[in-house]
């Protein structure tokens, strides 16, 4: 009996020791991704990047609501210029509510509490003390101050794109309707 217990105990331990090393690298790469957000100044460059979706929202939302209205076949000329008055009474409301959700400084701790995680699963904490060493440099540091306008440049181009497809796309959808 005392054999099958300490047998037990053993076979418990040694299970459980690949959990508590995975544990502390766990907390080691969680340690290291904070401390690359730190360093990229990741508050800031969401905070930046945040603004800049919510400046564009209002011309994305009109641009795809407006296709919408456009391209649907199945309005009268009438309807579709009620709908789009109506689009403009309700889409500065709309664009409000919406920027008041991006602009609040909680999102971007939410954001931040759940991507740290992300990154520690996927990189060591060796690989995270490497990146963290680059975003320190010279270029990491451009990179850093540059990643808000690039990543607004990049949207722009993204939902000029979406636009041109948006249109062609519900055509096909309601001529397939019919």
């Amino acid at each position: 009996m005392k054999k099958i217990v300490a047998s037990l105990m053993v076979s418990m331990a040694l299970a459980a020791a690949p959990v508590a090393v995975y544990a502390q690298a766990d907390a080691a790469s969680t340690a290291a991704a904070k401390e690359l957000f730190d360093s990229m100044n990741y508050r800031a460059v969401m905070v930046g990047a945040m603004q800049q979706m919510s400046q564009g929202l209002a011309a994305s939302l009109r641009g795809g609501a407006e296709a919408a209205i456009k391209n649907n076949n199945q309005m009268s000329a009438d309807d579709k210029q009620k709908a789009l008055a109506k689009l403009e009474t309700e889409l500065p409301g709309v664009v409000k509510a919406m920027q008041d959700v991006m602009n609040d400084p909680g999102l971007v701790d939410d954001i931040l509490a759940e991507t740290v995680p992300i990154y520690a699963r996927h990189f060591s904490a060796d690989e995270l003390k490497q990146i963290t060493a680059f975003y320190r440099t010279p270029v990491g540091a451009k990179m850093l101050n540059l990643m808000p306008q690039l990543m607004g440049e990049g949207m722009q181009i993204g939902q000029q794109i979406v636009q041109r497809r948006i249109g062609p796309m519900l055509q096909k959808m309601q001529q397939q309707a019919k």
